[in-house]
């Protein structure tokens, strides 16, 4: 690897990190991408992209390039208990897009390189260090120097825990498992499925696929969670999907609760999960994302400029502070309710009955 300078690296090729380094090589700095795994990669996560999230893809040009089989439109979102009752409402605007998470990676991967950035997977960053003029990285491959360093690197991001960044966290542990099948969407809403302990989330990603995530909290399941035993606690989930064949294999991700002391330090910003996350129970997470990684880069040429003064980050770290705060407060709302159930049911029923209440709740929420 050479040791030419760069101006950005960019730790971590998942949609944020590919966006940043997508947008930062539009303003002329030299970006080079370093991703353990080879790209594009598949990971699991929620594929829902809310209308703030689609808005910065579009901004990039990246809708245009995914396929039209990888991608089903989302008009709203809809909650079932477990008798059956519902509460959905429209969102705002055109909507959302469900996106399989392999198409994304690889419409962000084409647009870094389109616009000029280097990108190099199968690539580990081993430590990295300050030196009076840049950031040295130390990879598998060799040194790597950069006036301003991305950590893009992940929900468990060891650039943070490294940084001095990371807070332990408190409070119990989430956990996700995710895998997609084969079969029409029988709508056109995000589905949440309602239980005690778990909650299972469907995605349309395409005319003929569904994504289907499995969220619980650790210690409420008895059984050892898998596919088959999360299914088996939503019968009418259970039943849509009795003859579809699966279309991935299973992953799983958490525990979801991660805190940092802030986003930026001299030479570096924290972004995406690497600067925090909450849960995955609102599916905000990917348009989160989105909107701090077109904030970020932004920030990029002042901060390669002034050698990476943190000062340079402060409008970064404005909206980023803005956009969890946001979905803080929201998905603890929201898990909240989900771990007392008999109120769960009451707020569900009430809000049933007031439809515009809950779309406005919705367009605040993902506006």
């Amino acid at each position: 690897m050479s040791s030419a300078p760069v101006d950005v690296a960019v730790v971590g090729g998942g949609p944020a990190g590919l966006a940043v380094a997508a947008m930062a090589a539009r303003q002329r700095l030299s970006v080079t991408l370093l991703e353990r795994a080879s790209l594009p990669h598949d990971k699991a996560c929620g594929e829902g992209v809310m209308p703030a999230g689609l808005a910065v893809l579009d901004r990039l040009g990246v809708l245009s390039r995914i396929p039209r089989e990888e991608s089903g439109p989302i008009r709203g979102v809809r909650y079932v208990q477990e008798d059956g009752s519902c509460l959905e409402g429209a969102l705002p605007g055109a909507g959302g897009l469900g996106i399989r998470r392999t198409a994304l990676s690889s419409a962000l991967l084409d647009a870094a390189r389109s616009a000029g950035a280097e990108v190099r997977d199968r690539t580990t960053l081993r430590s990295h260090r300050r030196t009076a003029e840049a950031m040295m990285l130390e990879t598998d491959a060799g040194q790597l120097y950069a006036g301003v360093v991305v950590a893009a690197d992940g929900l468990h991001s060891p650039l943070r825990r490294a940084e001095g960044l990371e807070v332990p966290a408190r409070g119990g542990r989430r956990f996700g498992l995710r895998q997609h099948f084969l079969t029409v969407p029988w709508t056109d809403r995000v589905e949440v499925y309602l239980s005690p302990g778990a909650e299972a989330y469907v995605t349309p990603c395409g005319p003929s696929r569904v994504g289907v995530a499995f969220l619980w909290s650790d210690r409420q399941l008895e059984e050892r969670p898998s596919i088959t035993s999360l299914l088996a606690r939503f019968p009418f989930l259970a039943r849509r999907l009795a003859q579809a064949e699966p279309d991935s294999e299973p992953r799983g991700a958490g525990p979801f609760l991660q805190r940092a002391r802030s986003w930026a330090t001299e030479r570096l910003a924290l972004l995406g999960d690497a600067g925090g996350y909450v849960d995955a129970i609102t599916g905000e997470g990917l348009s989160v994302a989105l909107v701090c990684a077109e904030a970020l880069a932004a920030c990029l040429p002042e901060a390669v400029r002034s050698a990476g003064d943190v000062r340079a980050f402060r409008s970064y770290e404005a909206t980023a502070r803005r956009e969890f705060r946001k979905y803080a407060w929201t998905a603890r709302a929201v898990l909240g309710l989900a771990r007392r159930p008999r109120l769960r049911r009451g707020v569900v029923v009430t809000l049933a009955r007031r439809p515009r209440t809950f779309e406005w709740l919705l367009a605040r929420t993902v506006g």
